[in-house]
């Protein structure tokens, strides 16, 4: 009896009527946001986005009836209190490092401890919904939301990411925190079934991570922000661009969705916002061109959205269409 064409039910992801036992594509909210370095609030996004998510209308021009996508949103994973406190500490330890003194190592070591434990139940729980053939996305929190369904995954099939970031990833225990979202794809690399990483929109990084990926085992490839633009100002227009970062990827791919990948516009309230940044549109064209070139997406996360209304109206549109596409290449809708 579902109408797509009416109002959406608030506290239902989209609005759609499924629930978790008959839905094929399983959401894990991820309320994280403890070691975040700038602006705080991303461990809320998951609710906003879910409130947001209601709003859309849901018919999208290349696909025929997304909605029939049977999708729904887990229960609330990290408690929201141990977030809290240990984001407290956090703050005092980051305090400490912008002032020039040594941090608390017993503070750092306790948030180690949670972040592990967090990662750890994230990755028990992925592998429990991918035995019961359920397909996984996270929505974050965060950027190290994600690392326990990429290792769940990792241990399932061999794949490549897909990065969408204004920000590498790549730095080695920042700030003196192990699972810092900063340090999200130097972990996610470590896991043997992650062959490659393709970065697109980059234009925030260190030398400490250039020199990660000139040193590298595995093939890193990046298409700098500036680069992208630089060329387009040189009639390269954006569909042969993306051509080349297809080239990149393997059969299997993991889509790692960082809102501040976007112009600042569409994320003005993201943890950390960086001038420049792809557009709607252009995300859209470069995910459904992976989809089309026969890819498979075999999990996802979407990340950093502010705890704003506008900002996770556009991350609910980021996330539906990442959702859609991934029921297409697991065959389980279809283009027009």
């Amino acid at each position: 009896m579902y109408n797509p064409s009416d109002v959406g039910k608030k506290g239902s992801i989209f609005g759609l009527p499924y629930n978790l036992e008959e839905a094929k594509l399983i959401l894990l909210p991820v309320h994280l946001d403890v070691t975040v370095s700038y602006g705080q609030g991303t461990s809320k996004a998951p609710d906003s986005i879910l409130y947001e998510s209601s709003q859309l209308d849901l018919s999208l021009l290349s696909v025929d009836k997304p909605w029939e996508l049977k999708m729904a949103m887990y229960d609330r994973i990290v408690n929201a209190s141990q977030n809290e406190i240990h984001r407290g500490r956090a703050t005092t330890v980051i305090k400490a490092l912008e002032a020039g003194k040594e941090p608390d190592e017993e503070q750092i070591n306790f948030i180690n401890e949670f972040c592990a434990i967090t990662h750890e139940r994230i990755e028990e729980l992925s592998t429990s919904l991918l035995k019961l053939d359920k397909v996984v996305g996270v929505v974050g929190g965060d950027h190290s939301s994600p690392l326990g369904l990429m290792r769940a995954l990792s241990k399932q099939h061999e794949y490549g990411i897909l990065q969408i970031d204004a920000h590498m990833d790549l730095r080695d225990s920042y700030e003196g925190f192990s699972y810092s979202h900063a340090s999200i794809m130097f972990n996610a690399l470590k896991e043997d079934g992650i062959t490659t990483l393709t970065q697109v929109g980059i234009r925030d990084f260190c030398e400490e991570e250039e020199n990660f990926i000139s040193g590298s085992e595995k093939k890193v490839h990046v298409f700098y922000d500036e680069e992208i633009f630089s060329r387009k100002m040189k009639s390269i227009d954006w569909g042969k661009q993306v051509e080349e970062i297809l080239e990149t990827l393997p059969q299997n791919v993991y889509i790692s969705f960082d809102m501040d990948g976007l112009d600042p516009s569409l994320c003005p309230n993201t943890g950390t916002p960086v001038a420049g940044g792809l557009q709607f549109n252009e995300v859209a064209y470069l995910l459904e061109q992976v989809v089309r070139s026969g890819r498979r997406i075999v999990g996802f996360d979407v990340c950093e959205s502010g705890n704003d209304p506008w900002d996770a109206n556009v991350a609910a549109r980021i996330l539906y269409r990442i959702s859609v596409l991934t029921g297409i290449s697991n065959e389980l809708l279809a283009f027009r």
